[in-house]
């Protein structure tokens, strides 16, 4: 993957003061936790482990509707089930559409966590997206809530991937945010631990996912499933021409004659078929710099734009964007990880980043 190298002088400085909260016995008995609730992926980070857990954010239902098992065991599971078993994703779009599952989910991903069965979660710090309205920020504390947890803050995804990355957010310097998730593009810029602009557009990994089967269910007559599409543009997709175009084998169901088929694909044809979504979260970039305001976008200038979020993954989107903007582009140390480090970090430093959560 050709992408633009982190310069660890514009990124990583800034640290967070250490927590001042000194251990106490009273610490047994609680697991403080930090949550990227996330459409594709669950990340937590502790207190005192950092992060300790990535599973896919989906659950497994029997028919009577008991949980059977989240995560990972359930995603090897999805678009493999019988009439007994239904697999739920319980976030679309960066927000809850299933309360319930929601609820499972968060609570067996605590339990697995747990060091101590006697330990309950004092403090919980969630990111949410930038633009979700305040029903879904309360759908969200309340399945906090119920999961068993007896505080919980929020914090902004943008925010928390600028802090995860390394930034001062308290200092009056801009700085612009792309985090790419599964459900949500979150694009921000940061100033004085406020939000100067920002736009939270439900196209991302999700939806690039989906142009891919219906790309070549149209084009080739070839219906794949989710799993398929997203080993496509995990090994093969990019957002702008490779030095050395890739290829690889797929299967599917031939929808002319209905039996089950290999077909031979490129990079090319999977850049066609998610151009249009690229060329949309490209142009909200563009269009996000626009309503900059002058001071701070000569600080982009300095700084530059930084990627986050699984999407920053994708081959060559840095280089698409530094061709739309002229400006550098740089994608996070571990981009993945970036929204829970940050969120870890406030849960480490409430009282610091206080004026950041919600």
């Amino acid at each position: 993957m050709d992408t633009a190298v982190v310069a660890p002088d514009k990124i990583r400085k800034h640290t967070a003061p250490p927590t001042d909260k000194k251990s106490s016995f009273t610490d047994l008995f609680y697991d403080d936790i930090a949550i990227d609730l996330g459409t594709a992926n669950t990340l937590i980070s502790t207190k005192k482990n950092g992060i300790v857990l990535n599973e896919p954010s989906i659950v497994a239902f029997s028919m009577q509707g008991e949980a059977i098992c989240i995560g990972h065991e359930a995603w090897r599971m999805h678009e493999k089930t019988h009439s007994n078993i239904r697999t739920v994703r319980p976030l679309r779009d960066g927000v809850i559409a299933d309360f319930n599952a929601t609820e499972h989910l968060i609570r067996g991903l605590i339990k697995s966590v747990k060091k101590r069965w006697y330990s309950s979660t004092r403090q919980m710090v969630i990111c949410v997206p930038s633009g979700i309205t305040e029903v879904e920020r309360k759908a969200v504390r309340d399945s906090a809530e119920h999961a068993g947890a007896k505080e919980v803050y929020l914090v902004e995804e943008p925010m928390a991937a600028a802090i995860g990355v390394g930034l001062d957010v308290h200092a009056p310097t801009g700085h612009m945010i792309v985090d790419i998730g599964g459900g949500t593009t979150e694009i921000a810029v940061l100033a004085l631990s406020g939000t100067v602009h920002s736009q939270s557009f439900r196209l991302a990994g999700d939806k690039i996912t989906e142009d891919i089967i219906s790309h070549f269910r149209r084009n080739h007559n070839l219906l794949i499933g989710e799993r398929t599409a997203e080993k496509i543009k995990c090994e093969i997709g990019s957002a702008a021409p490779l030095d050395e175009e890739l290829t690889m084998v797929i299967k599917g169901r031939d929808l002319v004659n209905g039996i089950p088929k290999n077909l031979q694909i490129t990079s090319v044809d999977v850049r066609e078929a998610i151009g249009q979504s690229i060329n949309l979260i490209v142009e909200a970039i563009v269009k996000s710099l626009e309503k900059t305001p002058p001071e701070l976008a000569a600080d982009i200038l300095d700084h530059g734009i930084i990627l986050a979020g699984g999407g920053a993954l994708l081959k060559n989107l840095d280089k698409r964007i530094m061709e739309m903007t002229d400006l550098p582009v740089h994608i996070a140390e571990e981009p993945l990880s970036a929204v829970v480090r940050g969120t870890g970090a406030v849960l480490d430093n409430l009282e610091y980043y206080r004026s950041v959560v919600h």
